[in-house]
């Protein structure tokens, strides 16, 4: 029974467990939980990712989309930029802006580390670090 409450523990622990946004020097400059909140270094609402792509201010008023096949779209359904499937970050004329690696390590188009995310999808690493302000 220990056992069984202690793995519930774990679990529940997981799933609220808030995921590290961090610059290229480790400081802390953000959290995007897993309901898809964006939160500022003192845990202020800076915006949200539903689960349906869309991409929220923290008044809940849409600033763009994400689509399923790494699209990303402004709030007028028009194309601001892709995210491919091997983390390539492009804009909306596949111009490469940088990469999100496997490790959760963000790289701007040459390369260099301009931050970390990890354990955050890939496309929503890409909406905080090349799109939208929050």
């Amino acid at each position: 029974m220990k056992k069984i409450i202690l793995l519930l523990m774990v679990m529940c622990f997981g799933l609220t467990y808030s995921q590290t946004i961090q610059s290229k020097n480790h400081a802390t400059t953000g959290y995007i939980k897993p309901d898809g909140t964006i939160q500022d270094s003192n845990h202020s609402t800076a915006g949200y990712i539903k689960s349906d792509g869309t991409i929220q201010d923290k008044n809940h008023r849409t600033i763009g989309y994400i689509k399923s096949d790494g699209t990303i779209q402004d709030k007028n359904h028009s194309t601001v930029g892709y995210v491919k499937g091997d983390g390539t970050v492009q804009d909306k004329n596949h111009s490469t802006l940088g990469y999100i690696q496997n490790d959760g390590t963000v790289q701007d188009k040459n390369h260099s580390t301009v931050g970390y995310a990890k354990g955050v999808n890939m496309y929503w690493s890409a909406v905080t670090f090349f799109f939208f302000d929050f």
